[in-house]
């Protein structure tokens, strides 16, 4: 039996849904109106129709996010907006409040959100337990854990494979609403892991002062696909409901090449979870989009800098060292010993380095391989590195040179009598059908003239259809084939696309089936669960100030080098973290690797 392999990717829109269908997502998730982590990225209900309609010509499936901490005074509302998403079409809602299991009429799959913070195979049999078909992962997992939870559960498993990460274990940051009023858990997260910070000892002597101390990279597995594939993982999933269309179109396609070479290496047994071949568009590169640098995060079980503190925005790509900075009238001239002899710079790209106050840019007017001309940069040095972050070129051929996606077809013609044309149709993803079609048929003198351009016609790619022709067969009695002008032809290719579109699309089955829709308690053996799904105290079910504001995998001290278990380094007094005037405790964990960041009492 194979294994589906699905591709899912963000949408902060229809449009950008689309786009990424048309790059080789097998899935897509998007927020509805109201109750998605992602408060700016809401879209109404008539949107998701569309992209559902979509999406649905090709076997690929949109799943809506209802992913925040519900108030009781709120379920109602969520229920209605749900069951219109459903009528809308959508094939799965991404939750985190278990409560929603219980609602027998909201009867497509439901998927337990990385906000569960789920890591341990405990964790996942509880979900899995309570109704959910498919349950997200915790970001920083190692393999040999994925693999663990993976063989402990038979729900579907997804994994993210890129994008941004949040510093703290997801679902479980409370620093944004302490230092901002604006809560995560609600969807308005202010990103305070890519603030600035001073880390300071427990005398006031500053160690590290003005760097975005709890930035991390970007998450990048895209070479360990086939490592994930084969502990279980079904689904793949990039972030970034807020990202750019030129984004998603360039991710989508990186990790879409990804997944067919995979396929292709073992066919019997992988296959891609929605039809349909990817054709044109451009070269994808990972470098060329948003990002903070890559990090494979705990992958291997291994710590590593993941840091991005001194670049929290997108660096972009290195493009080489500044030699020389000297004055052009009002502007001034970078001299730059490029990182490559092929580089290719050009007018109006963007620049990046980092400065005293973080990431800085600049746009380079005039550019070529080894100077860029441009207004007068503050902070700019000889010996600095500098990075591209808008490549204007390949910007524009995202947005020019756009990716179709088709249904592959098989064609019969069959010719009877002098107006009769029956035409088969044999799609790829299982449908058959025959569109009659009527015209005045004369007989062609050269046969295979006529047949090569009834070949040429109908295997022409069009904007307005979603097939190409990977076959066809004519069934002519007595060999007589007729001649076709190109307008009928033109005639006939329309038919045929009019009927894809009413016939609904061969759906490939589910990875797995859903289990039963229960109300089962969700507990696991290291903390325990409100009817929200909120870390409380066991006891009393209350949120405590306790509680830490993050707890985290990423450690400052290893990253400075002050690790005394990895490192050797001498153990150390007390750190805090200092932010507009608000102290912040850090605590470290050495027997579990983890570091806390929590509230400092008033004095």
């Amino acid at each position: 039996m194979k294994t589906f392999l699905e591709l899912l990717a963000p949408a902060r829109n229809a449009d950008i849904g689309i786009a990424a269908i048309d790059c080789g997502a097998d899935a897509v998730y998007i927020a509805g109106p109201q109750f998605g982590a992602r408060k700016d990225a809401g879209n109404q209900v008539e949107d998701i129709a569309r992209l559902c309609e979509y999406a649905h010509k090709f076997g690929a499936r949109v799943f809506v996010t209802v992913n925040i901490l519900l108030r009781d005074d709120e379920l109602e509302e969520v229920h209605r907006q749900m069951l219109a998403e459903q009528a809308a079409g959508v094939d799965a809602f991404i939750i985190r409040d278990m409560r929603i299991c219980s609602w027998e009429d909201i009867i497509v799959p439901l998927h337990a959100s990385t906000q569960c913070a789920i890591r341990t195979a405990e964790d996942a049999k509880s979900y899995a337990a309570a109704g959910c078909s498919r349950i997200v992962l915790e970001r920083e997992l190692p393999l040999s854990t994925v693999r663990e939870i993976c063989a402990a559960v038979e729900c579907e498993v997804e994994f993210f494979v890129h994008g941004a990460l949040c510093v703290c274990y997801s679902g479980e940051c409370r620093l944004s609403e302490y230092l901002n009023g604006r809560s995560a858990d609600r969807g308005e997260c202010v990103q305070a892991c890519r603030s600035m910070y001073d880390l300071v000892d427990g005398s006031g002597k500053v160690l590290v002062k003005d760097k975005a101390l709890l930035s991390l990279k970007d998450f990048n597995l895209h070479d360990r696909l086939p490592e994930l594939t084969a502990a279980g993982v079904c689904s793949f999933k990039i972030e970034g409901r807020l990202k750019s269309i030129s984004y998603v179109r360039n991710i989508t396609r990186y990790y879409s090449d990804a997944l067919d070479g995979l396929v292709a290496a073992e066919p019997e047994k992988y296959a891609r979870a929605s039809f349909g071949k990817v054709s044109g568009g451009v070269a994808p590169d990972p470098w060329k989009t948003f990002n903070r640098g890559y990090t494979e995060l705990y992958f291997d079980g291994k710590r590593g800098r993941w840091s991005s503190m001194d670049a929290p925005k997108s660096m972009g790509e290195f493009i080489g060292t500044i030699t020389s900075i000297r004055r052009r009238g009002k502007d001034i001239e970078i001299g730059l010993k490029p990182v490559s002899k092929g580089l290719e710079l050009h007018n109006g790209d963007g620049f990046a380095f980092a400065g005293k106050g973080g990431v800085m840019g600049f746009r380079g007017d005039l550019c070529s391989y080894n100077t860029i001309v441009c207004k007068p940069v503050e902070s700019l040095r000889e010996g600095q590195s500098i990075y591209r972050n808008i490549d204007t070129s390949f910007e524009k051929e995202l947005d020019r040179n756009t990716a179709r996606r088709e249904i592959a077809v098989a064609l019969s013609v069959h010719v009877h009598g002098k107006w009769n044309i029956d035409v088969t149709v044999r799609s790829e993803d299982g449908r058959e059908f025959t569109s009659p079609f009527k015209a005045d048929l004369e007989k062609a003198e050269n046969r295979d003239r006529a047949e090569a351009m009834l070949r040429e016609q109908l295997g022409k790619r069009s904007l307005h259809y979603n097939f190409h022709v990977e076959s066809l067969v004519s069934d002519v009695p007595g060999g007589a084939l007729p001649l076709l002008s190109a307008s009928t032809i033109n005639s006939i290719r329309r038919l045929i696309a009019s009927d894809l579109d009413i016939i609904p699309v061969g759906m490939v089955p589910m990875l797995n089936a859903r289990g039963a829709n229960g109300s089962a308690e969700v507990t696991s053996p290291d903390r325990a669960f409100s009817r929200n799904g909120s870390l409380c105290d066991a006891e009393t079910g209350d949120v405590t100030s306790a509680e830490p504001l993050m707890r985290s995998k990423y450690c400052i001290k290893y990253e400075l080098g002050m690790c005394p278990v990895h490192q050797g380094a001498k153990a150390s007094g007390p750190l805090y973290l200092l932010n507009n005037g608000r102290r912040l405790a850090l605590q470290f964990d050495c027997k579990a690797c983890e570091m806390s960041v929590s509230r400092v009492p008033n004095l």
